[in-house]
Formats: structure tokens, sequence, C-alpha cells
């Protein structure tokens, strides 16, 4: 079957996860089915991020904050340890540091034995997105063998422009929107806890930034459309022909990266979406034939 027919002839049917949020008792341990889903990687994240837990810049202006929880695993009990946390935000002017060596604001720590985390740093303000603001947020993500990676954003209650972002009014948000906490010696502190997943949802907001119709960079002629169905992210494609109006679901497999599970397994699509810094999206379409063509096709959103 070669690429372009596959496209028009796979199976569907949507796959869905459970976000049901409860701990049940198996017969042998108490498993968790607790709520949690997954954000996109924005155009701000740096891989490589130095491994500490103070943040904080000397003579640097802003509010002092400990960010701390616990990461267990998926029966919502169990400490997980030696888990990889990443962090950033920006800073006191609401600027990321993207390029420089000091990986300001940025850093990576692991959790202990007993699942705990933290970082000491500075409380991140809402910043200008195009006659807006987006509210203040930190960024995590983390990575533990056995689960999908993780990435979330953190926003703080009493923040005005929550209810003007279209992230973080979602209601998958809410419980993400946290409390500054002052303790006795008067300094701030942020929790956070973290149920590790085998597979999670993506958020609704962050599925929406995806869909819409996309371009082929080099061949305008090859065009293709994301959109939803079911909470999932679906796509189909044309080749110069009406696109097919029944489409191909996708798969989160983590990392941004989305992969057909209907497809034989000797053909694999998989697409990688990419936040630009402009706020475009740009998606790698990376394909494998069953006569062992392979390739891939970058394609720039350009509708909503």
């Amino acid at each position: 079957m070669q690429r372009r027919s596959f496209i028009q002839t796979a199976a569907w049917g949507a796959v869905a996860v459970s976000v049901s949020g409860f701990v049940r008792f198996d017969g042998k341990s108490y498993v968790g089915d607790c709520e949690t889903t997954s954000d996109i990687i924005g155009p701000f994240y740096r891989p490589d991020s130095p491994v500490r837990n103070n943040l904080i810049i000397k003579d640097d202006p802003g509010t002092p904050v400990e960010l701390s929880g616990f990461i267990k695993h998926n029966d919502c009990l169990t400490p997980y340890q030696k888990a990889k946390i990443e962090l950033w935000h920006c800073d006191s002017k609401g600027v990321y540091d993207n390029t420089s060596p000091e990986y300001r604001h940025r850093g990576t720590s692991y959790s202990d034995e007993s699942g705990h985390y933290h970082f000491d740093t500075i409380l991140p303000v809402p910043y200008d997105v195009g006659g807006t603001k987006r509210p203040a947020h930190f960024h995590l993500m983390i990575t533990a063998a056995g689960y999908m990676p993780l990435v979330t954003q953190l926003y703080f209650t009493g923040d005005p422009w929550i209810s003007k972002d279209p992230s973080s009014r979602s209601p998958a948000a809410k419980k993400r929107i946290l409390e500054v906490q002052t303790a006795q010696d008067g300094r701030k502190k942020v929790v956070y806890d973290v149920i590790l997943a085998e597979k999670l949802a993506v958020e609704s907001a962050s599925l929406d930034r995806l869909t819409g119709s996309y371009v082929c960079e080099k061949d305008k002629t090859i065009t293709c459309e994301f959109f939803k169905r079911n909470h999932t992210l679906w796509y189909n494609a044309s080749y110069g022909k009406k696109l097919d109006p029944y489409g191909m679901d996708l798969e989160f497999v983590g990392n941004n990266t989305f992969r057909s599970p209907s497809l034989p397994s000797d053909i694999r699509n998989e697409f990688v979406f990419e936040v630009l810094n402009t706020g475009a999206i740009k998606c790698t379409e990376k394909y494998l034939g069953d006569f062992g063509q392979s390739g891939e096709i970058v394609f720039l959103k350009v509708s909503v």
C-alpha cells in the first residue's frame, strides 16, 4: 500500500484515555486513575538545563518563592525516586532566557527517595503576547522511566489574566491554579504534587492550538488538516484533491508527538509539532511505508 492511498483507507476509531480521577483496589494494591493531562511544549523550552535547585540570581529583582511537591507512581500513593523535573519561567520583567549559557531561571532536579522535589526561584510575572497578556506561570516537564513525559504549566490564584487566557481558563487547568502561600518565616511557597501516568491525554486548549489547516513548506499543493473528534486529535491530507472527510485518529506519545494507532504494523506515520518563537505552528510528518519507503514533510499552519 502506497502512502497516499493508505491515508484514504486506514481504519479509524478514537482512543479513549481515562481521566476520571480515583484510586481503586485491584486485589493486591491500590491502583490510581488520577486526573493527569499534558500540555504542548512551547517555544521557550531549552533542553539540558543545569542540574540545580537554586535558580535565584544575585541582585536580580523578583519575589523569592519555593516550588515543591512530591512525584508519585500511578497508584497515587507510592513515591517515585529519581524522576527528572525540569523547571523554566520568565524573569521579573516577563523575559525568557532563550540563548545565554547561564540558563537564567532554568534548572533540572531529581526527586529524592520520598519522591520529594523543590526549587528556590522567583515568582514569574504576566507578559505581553500580541495585545494581551499571558498570566504568570511556571513550566514543568517531568520525565520518569515507565511513564509518558508530563509537560504542564502552573498558574497562581488571584492573577487577573487567568480568565482571559485560553490555556489557564480551560477546565483542565483548575487544579493547576495554585495558592502562593506565606510561611511563618515570611517566605513564599507553592506546592504541586505530580501523579505519573503511562498514557496522557492532551489538554483541550493545547489541541486547539494544533487544529487547523496546514500547507507543505515546499509544495503548496500538498495540504493537511488537524481537527478534534472525541477529545482526540485527527488528521487528513490532500494531494491536490479534496480532503478525506473521515481522516485518521492520532494518539499522543509525548514530546509534542502524535502517531496513528490504526495503521498496519508495517506502516508508520508520526507527526511532530513545534511552536515557533513567532507563535506559528510547524508540523513535521515522518512516514514509513510498507515497501520501506520513508521520508518527511514539513507543514506550516495557515489557518485555525
